[in-house]
């Protein structure tokens, strides 16, 4: 299994023009391949909800106070918007990390789920909102085709519907179902924190108001902060945080703004605070940061 799922994608890595290493856009949206035969240094950005599947080598995801290791042949499932660190652990020359990630088509999910006989049963607890699971076959069969379509670009629109159904269902049928369905019902817990979450990330500049995105996800304000941090692994003030710094260093590195312009782009008052959670958070000032992101992409 994990064998021809590998050739498949290192077939589609070898006809691109994207050079050995890195992140492969491809022809359908949300789908992405990673190649790396180093080990990565930890890479922050935002996860958005998906099927992220390590086909050969090891990866690291840390989430504030949270590490969550997988390896070939695993799933890491991510059912709420989340900013994280990822790192690869386990890559050389001779065994390259490679893996794929797919976003998640909520609405398609959702579709799904209405037609099942037997729809699964949200799990009654709250969790953290990303889990590590082995590829079941079929789903590894479901990736393969999807690759492979990536070779006939008009087939995609025509096919690429079908199978993504196909994972839907497989996904909802499985050992985490249970969990996958909270990503589409209207009042599960992770439902109502998304919508949380969209309206923090919509405004992530301004001043975070408990209350009003208590109301977002119609919670109490205490009972929202409790489900917030349990399905992140941060509290709220926290989370509009990492997004402002991850936006301030996308500009940056963009040329779009210097440090002190950044900084007020992305909702500080002060310079220097955001020029020390900044540091505190890549692991160096901004300018050093930015200067070593921008002689990487080269």
């Amino acid at each position: 299994m994990s064998s021809a799922l590998k050739d498949a994608l290192m077939q589609f890595i070898e006809a691109s023009d994207g050079g050995d290493n890195g992140v492969f856009s491809t022809g359908i949206d949300g789908l992405h391949i990673m190649r790396s035969t180093e080990l990565k240094m930890p890479h922050p950005m935002v996860y958005k909800p998906a099927l992220c599947v390590v086909v050969q080598g090891a990866k690291q995801l840390m989430l504030n106070d949270r590490v969550i290791d997988y390896a070939e042949m695993q799933a890491l499932i991510i059912s709420i918007e989340l900013p994280a660190s990822g790192r690869v652990i386990q890559a050389s020359a001779e065994k390259p990390y490679v893996a794929i990630s797919l976003e998640f088509d909520v609405g398609m999910m959702r579709e799904v789920m209405e037609q099942l006989d037997t729809p699964p049963k949200p799990t009654g607890s709250a969790r953290l909102g990303i889990f590590v699971e082995d590829l079941s076959q079929p789903l590894a069969d479901c990736l393969m085709r999807l690759t492979g379509l990536l070779a006939t670009p008009r087939a995609i629109p025509v096919l690429y519907p079908a199978i993504m159904r196909e994972i839907c269902f497989w996904m909802l049928t499985g050992p985490n179902g249970g969990e996958v369905c909270k990503l589409v019902l209207p009042d599960s817990q992770t439902r109502r924190i998304a919508d949380a979450i969209h309206l923090l990330r919509d405004n992530f500049t301004e001043p975070v108001r408990i209350e009003q995105l208590a109301a977002a996800a119609r919670m109490s304000p205490s009972s929202f902060h409790q489900h917030f941090k349990t399905l992140t692994s941060m509290t709220p003030l926290q989370y509009q945080k990492q997004m402002r710094l991850l936006e301030a260093r996308r500009l940056m590195v963009a040329g779009s703004a210097n440090v002190e312009n950044a900084a007020y782009r992305v909702g500080y008052e002060s310079a220097s605070q955001f020029s020390r959670e900044y540091t505190r958070m890549f692991g160096a000032p901004p300018k050093r940061d930015v200067a070593d992101m921008r002689m990487a992409a080269e």
